[in-house]
């Protein structure tokens, strides 16, 4: 007697008709949601692939935040992993969902195999009459152009007759209009689609800019007949804001201008004693006359900070302002909250410390004790200055508070307001910088002061530029008030071009901290800062004089401002290709910007050739990736040189002599022509 066999559920499954794995944009992990900026050309990439050899097709389908939708085809990336891409540059703020489709390539599958056949004499009848049926389903299509309707219909019938020769039936497989009329509107027995995405898309701002770093007390400072220093001010600190904007800069980023504590004050070059008329540091915020949402009675009032932004605004600048969570033991919140510190054993409150160091002038704040008291007061203070103007705040030392207090600030700030853009100053452990910068902060500090060699630079740009690109945008700054690399201390004047040239055009953000034009390269002795750190103390530079006498790097700074301004190649992220030398130091990228991706409606191609060394002339032999711009292996091309002005005919294989003295740097414009 045979056994009755148990009747079998199927098992559910997950795995579409036609798989669809690996999706891009996206961010480690899954939680959260990868970001671009109006205008950056991103790049959608997903695995896509199915059994046997039919020929599949893939697509993207984009909905806007105002509810358009859009379809993108996918090429092959030709590979051998079955990646298929696309790049779209989106131009609207706010959230995108995305979603990839992909189908059976019917007309793809039929050529391929009609091609084959037909030449072989293999079949005919049934690879025409295959074709012929293929393109009756496409003419009962509703939707497609009467033109493509009347095409299809003569070719259809062409395959059914009788005298048709195989050769009259190969010209109709290999029909260009034909191909496009399928390519245009492709007809499919099977379309699976993956799961909707979303991509946020923040203002240009967040992801293109040049920023340049003053202390406004600096601005106008003077020194008195009997040795004292009057501070400047807000007011005076609008006279810089001219020189600033004509080098080219639009992002003018404060240190913190608020009140600063007496207690253990730091004196000159971070001594534990200070003299009077020092100022301190304006990191010690706190004190009598108020806390995070004042301002330091030496700078001025309110209303004269509501006159320095106003003031940015006219010379086409935008006001960036510190965002620094420490507290001087004279801070308001030491005695309206003390909950918000560490209490020692002893019964005193906890200095900040990164062992060996410790910074007597500072309370860090415990977000454990009191989380959400301080929550709300943070944002409290963050709204108080977005009241007055600020738009970008540069977020001193995140990593040393929960990432997921930075979570909910972040977002709770761009709910109300999202063009409110927040750089993560956080030079630490590549999880923590990159879980900050996937948490929300539109901007990241990043290891580009510490990546110096060829190779170095090489994986670093690789890196910033497609590994991380998703979620993490880098600002390069070339020097920071804390930051005197050993590079730019023995690296002399060319060390300073040098380095200014590769922030400038390897990413779409970068910026510089006064006196970089000034070639300031003391160090304070065993440290990586300046001595006479401006932190501690008041800086009197001539900047006009120092240009007149062509002692400043001002002209180089606003000459790479400008080729960024006139190339939007440099403001795009993804687009970096590393290319090769036979030299050591001489390192080769380019930036290239498809036409139908520029705003100018043409293509962009830069090709930077360096010298990182910044001690030796070098010459040596450059190999070029030309397919890169659409450049035939071995064609000539005409390069203009963005800096010099000279023009040469080259080739994927090119001579370089470069001179870190007086001509370290080729930013080479690949001619429209091409040739």
């Amino acid at each position: 007697m045979r056994a009755v066999l148990p009747t079998i559920a199927p098992a559910p499954t997950v795995t579409p008709r036609i798989p669809l794995t690996l999706p891009s944009p996206s961010v480690p992990g899954g939680r959260y949601r990868p970001s671009a900026y109006v205008g950056d050309a991103v790049p959608f990439t997903v695995t896509a692939f199915r059994e046997g050899h039919d020929a599949i097709g893939v697509q993207v389908r984009l909905f806007s935040p105002s509810g358009d939708e859009s379809l993108h085809r996918l090429a092959p990336l030709n590979d051998g992993f079955d990646r298929w891409t696309t790049t779209v540059a989106p131009l609207e703020t706010g959230v995108w969902r995305f979603r990839f489709e992909a189908f059976s390539d019917d007309f793809a599958t039929w050529q391929h195999a009609a091609d084959i056949k037909l030449a072989a004499g293999l079949d005919p009848f049934v690879m025409r009459e295959s074709g012929a049926r293929l393109f009756d389903a496409a003419i009962a299509e509703k939707g497609r152009p009467a033109a493509d309707r009347k095409l299809l219909t003569a070719a259809a019938a062409r395959l059914r007759s009788d005298d048709v020769s195989d050769a009259e039936a190969l010209d109709i497989v290999r029909d260009t209009a034909i191909a496009a009329s399928f390519a245009a509107r492709p007809t499919s027995a099977i379309v699976s689609a993956g799961e909707e995405l979303e991509l946020l898309v923040e203002r240009e701002r967040a992801g293109v800019g040049s920023w340049y770093e003053f202390f406004p007390r600096s601005e106008g400072a003077r020194r008195n007949d009997d040795g004292s220093v009057t501070s400047g001010t807000l007011r005076t600190a609008i006279d810089r804001l001219p020189g600033v904007a004509g080098m080219g800069f639009d992002v003018i980023y404060l240190p913190p201008i608020h009140p600063i504590g007496t207690t253990n004050r730091k004196g000159r070059n971070n001594s534990l004693t200070s003299e009077p008329g020092d100022p301190g540091s304006p990191y010690a915020i706190g004190s009598a006359d108020g806390g995070h949402d004042a301002i330091h009675p030496d700078l001025g009032t309110e209303v004269d900070f509501v006159a320095f932004v106003d003031a940015a605004h006219t010379h086409g600048l935008e006001v960036a302002l510190d965002l620094a969570l420490n507290a001087s033991p004279d801070h308001p919140w030491v005695t309206e909250h003390p909950e918000w510190f560490t209490t020692l054993p002893d019964g005193s409150i906890a200095f900040a410390e990164n062992p060996p160091k410790k910074y007597q002038d500072i309370y860090p704040l415990n977000f454990d004790n009191d989380p959400a008291g301080i929550y709300a007061e943070i944002l409290r203070v963050v709204q108080h200055w977005v009241g007055l103007g600020v738009k970008i705040f540069r977020v001193d030392n995140p990593h040393t508070k929960p990432v997921q207090f930075w979570e909910w600030l972040i977002a709770t700030v761009n709910q109300a307001d999202p063009d409110v853009i927040f750089l993560s100053e956080a030079f630490t452990r590549p999880a923590m910088m990159r879980g900050l910068a996937m948490a929300g902060f539109q901007q990241s500090y990043t290891y580009f002061t510490w990546r110096n060699s060829k190779a170095e630079l090489e994986e670093f740009f690789t890196s910033i530029s497609h590994e991380t690109s998703d979620f993490m945008r880098p600002n390069l700054f070339v020097n920071t008030h804390d930051i005197l690399t050993e590079y730019l201390q023995y690296g002399g004047r060319p060390g300073y071009r040098i380095r200014a040239a590769l922030a400038a055009t390897a990413s779409p953000t970068w910026g510089v901290y006064a006196g970089y034009e000034l070639f300031e390269n003391v160090a304070r002795p065993g440290s990586e800062e300046n001595i006479d750190n401006e932190k501690y103390e008041y800086k009197f530079r001539d900047w006009e004089g120092a240009e007149a006498r062509g002692d400043s790097l001002a002209p180089w700074l606003r000459r790479l401002n400008e080729i960024r301004r006139d190339h939007p190649a440099l403001r795009q992220l993804r687009n970096l290709s590393v290319h090769w030398s036979d030299d050591e130091a001489i390192l080769v990228y380019s930036k290239h910007l498809d036409a139908a991706l520029s705003p100018t409606g043409e293509s962009d191609t830069i090709l930077v050739v360096i010298n990182v060394d910044p001690h030796s002339t070098r010459q040596t032999m450059v190999h070029l990736d030309t397919r890169v711009w659409g450049v035939a292996p071995g064609e000539p091309y005409e390069v203009e040189d963005l800096v010099t002005g000279a023009r040469w005919t080259w080739s994927d294989h090119n001579f370089v002599r470069l001179d870190a003295f007086t001509e370290p740097v080729h930013i080479l414009h690949i001619a429209k022509d091409r040739a």
